[in-house]
C-alpha cells in the first residue's frame, strides 16, 4: 500500500536550517508529482512546496511566497524521496510539515514531522 514517511523535523534557531525528508513506497515514485504542506497550530494545512515529475525536461517546482528564496525541493527517485531543504527559518515556519501525493483520485498523505522554530 502507499505510505509516506516524513523525517528530519526538530527544534531549531531563527536563521538556522532544517531538511525534511519523505520516503515513499507503494507506487511509482517517479511517475508522481510531489507536494509539502504545514499546518501550523489553530490554521488550516497549506502547501509550502510542489515538483513535478523528474523526466521533465525542466523540472516543475513551486513555492508558496512566504517560503521563496529560502526553502528548496527536490526529489531523488533513486531513493523514492522528497526533500524539503529549509535555511534562514523563521519562528512564523513553526508547523507540522506533511508529505503528499495524488494516485488514482485519491489523496495521500504522511504522519507528518514537527519543525518548531524558537530561540
Amino acid at each position: 500500500q502507499v505510505q509516506l514517511v516524513e523525517s528530519g523535523g526538530g527544534l531549531v534557531q531563527p536563521g538556522g536550517s532544517l531538511r525534511l525528508s519523505c520516503a515513499a513506497s507503494g507506487f511509482t515514485f517517479s511517475h508522481y508529482g510531489m507536494t509539502w504542506y504545514r499546518q501550523a497550530p489553530g490554521k488550516e494545512r497549506d502547501v509550502v512546496a510542489s515538483i513535478g515529475l523528474s523526466d521533465e525536461i525542466d523540472e516543475i517546482t513551486y513555492y508558496a511566497d512566504s517560503v521563496k528564496g529560502r526553502f528548496t525541493i527536490s526529489r531523488d527517485n533513486a531513493k523514492n524521496t522528497v526533500y524539503l531543504r529549509m535555511n534562514g527559518l523563521k519562528p512564523e515556519d513553526t508547523a507540522i510539515y506533511y508529505c503528499n501525493t495524488h494516485l488514482g483520485g485519491t489523496t495521500y498523505w504522511g504522519q507528518g514531522t514537527q519543525v518548531t522554530v524558537s530561540s
